[in-house]
C-alpha cells in the first residue's frame, strides 16, 4: 500500500478489484461520457488488466482513507526509460467520490510516487479542451501546458484533440539507474 499524509491512499489495481471497479464505471457513465471509456464488464476488466502485466503501466486505485472507499483510479501509462524518463498518466473520478477534493490529493500521491519511488523525471496528462474538471486538476497541481495534438486519441467512436499538459520532477531529484551519465 502506498500512502500520503491526506485523506487518500493509493493501493495497486489488481484483479480482485473487479466487481467493485466495473460497478464504480457503470455508476460513473456520465461523469466519464465522452472523455473516456473504462471496463464496465468482467472480461473488459480482465482484458484491461493484461496491460499492466510487463512493467510499462502501473494501475492504481485512489481510496479514502477513513472509509476504503474507492474514489477514482489512475494509470501510469507507456513509462520510457533511456534519457526520456517518462510516462503519460491517465485518471479518473468515481461518480460517488467526485468533487470532493479526492482526485487532486489522490494525483498529488501519484507525482510524489512516479518521480520519488518509480524515478521518473517527466508526467504528461492528454486531456480534450472540453474535459474542464480534468484541465482543473492539472492545473492545481502546477502542470504546464504545452500544446494541442490535433487528433490524439480514438475514443467514443473518434480520433480526439487533446491538451498535453506536463510537469517535471522537483529537484534535487535521483535518476534512475537507466539514465545514462553522458
Amino acid at each position: 500500500m502506498l500512502t500520503n499524509p491526506s485523506r487518500v491512499e493509493l493501493h495497486p489495481l489488481t484483479l480482485s478489484d473487479q466487481e467493485e471497479f466495473c460497478s464504480l464505471v457503470r455508476a460513473s457513465s456520465e461523469l466519464h461520457g465522452p472523455w473516456m471509456q473504462l471496463p464496465t464488464t468482467a472480461e473488459e476488466f480482465r482484458t484491461w488488466m493484461r496491460r499492466f502485466d510487463d512493467g510499462t503501466n502501473r494501475g492504481l486505485l485512489i481510496r479514502v482513507r477513513e472509509t476504503g472507499a474507492a474514489a477514482g483510479m489512475v494509470n501510469i501509462n507507456s513509462v520510457i526509460r533511456g534519457r526520456y524518463q517518462g510516462a503519460s498518466l491517465g485518471y479518473a473520478a468515481f461518480a460517488p467520490s467526485a468533487g470532493r477534493g479526492y482526485m487532486t490529493e489522490g494525483l498529488t500521491a501519484v507525482l510524489e510516487y512516479a518521480f520519488t519511488e518509480l524515478r521518473l523525471h517527466r508526467l504528461e496528462a492528454n486531456i480534450q479542451p472540453g474535459n474542464k474538471a480534468s484541465l482543473a486538476v492539472v492545473q492545481r497541481l502546477g502542470f504546464r501546458y504545452e500544446g494541442l495534438s490535433p487528433d490524439y486519441l480514438y475514443i467514443d467512436g473518434g480520433w480526439r484533440d487533446h491538451e498535453r499538459w506536463a510537469v517535471t520532477a522537483p529537484t534535487p531529484w535521483t535518476p534512475d539507474p537507466s539514465l545514462p551519465e553522458v
